[in-house]
């Protein structure tokens, strides 16, 4: 009996909404890495009938590289994952925003630190 009110908590602990006005949660992956770069960028988007896209902003000075796509509201999936392969030497920003039919939804910024190899 137990470890079944734990697998119903569990499921509805999944797929529950994200926390108060979560409505974008980002994790970048490495956080730090050295060039070229291969960074994984994992999104967790609270359904809404209003999302329409889900854009993701890796910048530095130097470089910008973006990727977008498209949400079909409270239908899409919820972990999106971005994949930014060969990052140069940099400190980046990477931003994660929802757009909706009416502009930016919710926005989410984490940092990024690419360094070259070491002199030998």
């Amino acid at each position: 009996m137990k470890a079944v009110v734990f697998a119903w908590v569990s499921l509805l602990t999944i797929a529950g909404p994200l926390n108060g006005a979560e409505r974008l949660v980002m994790r970048v992956s490495p956080a730090v890495a050295m060039a070229p770069a291969w960074v994984t960028v994992q999104t967790t988007v609270e359904a809404d009938t209003e999302n329409r896209a889900l854009e993701i902003i890796v910048e530095s000075n130097d470089f910008l590289r973006s990727s977008t796509i498209q949400l079909n509201g409270q239908h899409s999936p919820r972990v999106n994952l971005f994949h930014f392969p060969n990052l140069p030497v940099g400190q980046y920003q990477v931003t994660g925003i929802v757009a909706g039919s009416a502009g930016r939804r919710a926005t989410a910024t984490s940092w990024l630190v690419v360094s070259g190899r070491p002199p030998r």
